[in-house]
Formats: structure tokens, C-alpha cells, sequence
């Protein structure tokens, strides 16, 4: 890999995006023997990812990554890869295998909604369908959210996160495929229930919201996994203005796209040259503090999303910032060489441990892999007009 550039990075070319599509379809290729009937763990160690069981929230990231490729390649054997992943999550969800918590849609849409929309496979259709049924069994009207994860009802556990507002898409689509109004009733009231408590005055955003169980009236505002509960954790800026710009897709609602727009004008200002950010934005240059890529490939998505929606020179101006960011990730933190690592982006965080949040401390300055996936997404939002799994 190359030195990390101090230089602000100019937007990638058509060319660039195809080159960088291709080194990264290879590196999928290569990946198929160990993980076409294995999971592959939520992050790299030593940056290589170990195959596991289909266990973990994260495991929809790696088939959303072999439909991808099969997109750019039209190649049946990453079809062929995909769909024997989509039983796999037909008997998870079937079998509530590690099915408890918010996470539906990360693990759903890009394996199954990706593979009926793709292919029109059923069991992906019947899958994604029981986990949008699984997801609003976590829903709670007493402070009207969707509950991450724990017990139900439990004081101490009585929260979201503002991860959950990229599980919402597969509500909207669970409604539109059965024409059942309750799955996108339930999705607007916790985009609305994040909005009103999530983000700070100064457009900067809590991870985790604690609601009152008995009255429903919001608490507090925490982290798990960022630094501190009053500082600017990365991701959870990424998700709140990926998820401003996919709900604004369901739904043309003006706070969605103020919101947006507020959310990335807080995290543009925390960025280093590059354009990718520190795990916690609270860090810059010169605290020894790991990058998160997984953030900037993360906003590069929503600002492709958002520009499709809305046209004109806010359109052109998220695009041109979106290609500057994946411009930086293809240059300095993309693999190219597959002795390094089998996963497509390196320098990404998972959870770093602090004196103050509860988190574990796993996949620091590792792969992620939602990381590659959604580098993977905007490279091929970048390379035609795409159908999203989402």
C-alpha cells in the first residue's frame, strides 16, 4: 500500500472506478474456495479474514459483495456462490439463529433483496420477509423505536442505535412487496424517533439513545463503540447521513434532507486531507489514532444515494464528493496485492477499546466487512445507473 497522501484527493476517474471494480472482483474470486459455504467474520485478523459459521450481524456484507461482482462480470459462478449463501440465511432466520437484535436488514438485504431482485430467487424473497417480520417484533410503542438489541423492556437495555436507520430500507420493502402498511408505519416512526433525539445541536450524532421503558420519554444519548459519549464516533456520523438519504428515497420528507445535509457538513469539517476519517472524529492528525475506511466508503454511498434523488449542483457537488473519497480509498487503502490481505480495503475499525465506552475492542486497524462491501457499492454506483439492494 501506499503512503496515506496529505494531498486532498482529486475525484476518480470512470476509468479509475473500472479498474479499481476489477482488482476488487478478482480479490472476490479469489475468496469463493473458502467462503462460498462460510461466513466470513465481521473483520480481518492480522488483515485476513477466517471463515465462520453464519452467526453474526455482519455476515450479509460478503454475499451483497458476490452480487456485486456477479453485476460487473455477469459471471454465474458468483451467482451460483450467492444463492447457496441465501440458504444459509434461509435456515438462519428460519432457526432464529443469532437473530435477536435490530440487525435484519444489514444481514438481509444485500444477500436476500439482493437475490430476488437479481435473480428473482424465492427463498431470498421468503428470507428477507421473515426477518422484516423478526425486526418489528423488536419494535417498542413505549418510546416508539426498534430496540438494538438484549432483553425487551429492560431498563438498562432500552435503546437504539443509530446504525438501525440502514435496517429501515427492508421495512419499506417488505410493505411494498406485501402491501402490508405496518412495516413502513413502524420504519417512519423510528426514523423519526432518531431524528428527534440523535443528533446533537451542533449536527454531530449519539451512537446509542436510552428511552425511558415505563413513560417512553428519552434518557440519554451514549456510545459503545465510539471514543466517549460526547464525542463524534465516525461510523455513527456515516450511518446517520447514509440512512438520511435512504429514508429521503422512501419517503420525500424536507427533515431528511436538512438532516443530510447538516450531518455531512459537520463530518466533512472533522475529515483529515485525505478525506478518511479517524475512528473517532474527535482525533486528527498526529493523535496515533487508527483511520475507520469503512465511514468514508459508508457517506460515499449516501452521497451517490442523495444524488440521485435530488438532481441539479447539490447532485453534482455530492458526487464530485463522493469520487473524491473513493478516489482516496482506491489510491492509499484499497489492497492490490492479495499476499497482504484477502479482504478490498484495508485501515478500517471495528471497536477500539477506551476509558470510556463499553465495547470489547476487536478489528482495530483491520478490514471490515461492511467496509469492503460498501466501497464495493459505490464503485459500482459509480460505474452505471444502479438498481439498489437497499
Amino acid at each position: 500500500m501506499n503512503a496515506v497522501s496529505s494531498i486532498a484527493p482529486q475525484p476518480i476517474t470512470d476509468e479509475e472506478v473500472k479498474a479499481a471494480l476489477d482488482v476488487a472482483v478478482a480479490q472476490i474470486r479469489r475468496n469463493l474456495p473458502e467462503f462460498t459455504y462460510s461466513a466470513q467474520n465481521h473483520s480481518s485478523v492480522n488483515n485476513f479474514y477466517p471463515p465462520v459459521a453464519n452467526n453474526q450481524w455482519t455476515a450479509g456484507f460478503w454475499p451483497g459483495e458476490i452480487w456485486l461482482a456477479f453485476e460487473h462480470t455477469g459471471d454465474k459462478t458468483f451467482q451460483y456462490a450467492a444463492q447457496i449463501q441465501v440458504q444459509s440465511f434461509l435456515h438462519r432466520i428460519e432457526n432464529r439463529i443469532e437473530t435477536d437484535h435490530h440487525d435484519m436488514g444489514f444481514l438481509y438485504s444485500p444477500s436476500c433483496i439482493a437475490a430476488w431482485k437479481l435473480v428473482g430467487d424465492e427463498d431470498g424473497r421468503k428470507a428477507a420477509l421473515l426477518a422484516a417480520d423478526q425486526l418489528i417484533e423488536r419494535y417498542q410503542p413505549i418510546g416508539q423505536f426498534i430496540q438494538a438489541w438484549g432483553r425487551k423492556g429492560v431498563a438498562e437495555e432500552y435503546r437504539y442505535i443509530i446504525d438501525c436507520l440502514l435496517n429501515l430500507p427492508l421495512l419499506y420493502w417488505a410493505t411494498e412487496q406485501t402491501g402490508d402498511q405496518k412495516y413502513r408505519d413502524i420504519a417512519l416512526i423510528h426514523a423519526r424517533t432518531t431524528l428527534k433525539n440523535s443528533v446533537r445541536p451542533d449536527d454531530s450524532t449519539y451512537h446509542t439513545f436510552y428511552m425511558d421503558p415505563e413513560t417512553g420519554a428519552p434518557v440519554r444519548g451514549a456510545t459503545k463503540q465510539g471514543y466517549a459519549d460526547d464525542s463524534f464516533w465516525a461510523r455513527g456520523q456515516a450511518w446517520g447521513v447514509a440512512g438520511m438519504a435512504f429514508s429521503y428515497r422512501y419517503e420525500r420528507i424536507d427533515e431528511y434532507r436538512d438532516t443530510f445535509d447538516r450531518l455531512l457538513a459537520f463530518y466533512l469539517n472533522k475529515l483529515p486531507a485525505d478525506m478518511v476519517p479517524y475512528w473517532d472524529m474527535v482525533f486528527s492528525d498526529g493523535d496515533n489514532e487508527p483511520r475507520d475506511t469503512s465511514a468514508a466508503s459508508i457517506v460515499a454511498c449516501g452521497l451517490l444515494e442523495m444524488a440521485d434523488l435530488v438532481g441539479g449542483e447539490a447532485a453534482d457537488r455530492y458526487r464530485d464528493l463522493a469520487r473524491r473519497m473513493i478516489k482516496s480509498l482506491a489510491d492509499h487503502y484499497a489492497v492490490k496485492d492479495p499476499a497482504i490481505s484477502n479482504g478490498l480495503v484495508l485501515h478500517g475499525t471495528y471497536s477500539k477499546k477506551s476509558p470510556y465506552n463499553t465495547c470489547r475492542g476487536e478489528g482495530v486497524d483491520e478490514c471490515v466487512s461492511w467496509g469492503d462491501y460498501y466501497y464495493m457499492e459505490a464503485l459500482t454506483r459509480l460505474s452505471r445507473s444502479w438498481s439498489s439492494y437497499w
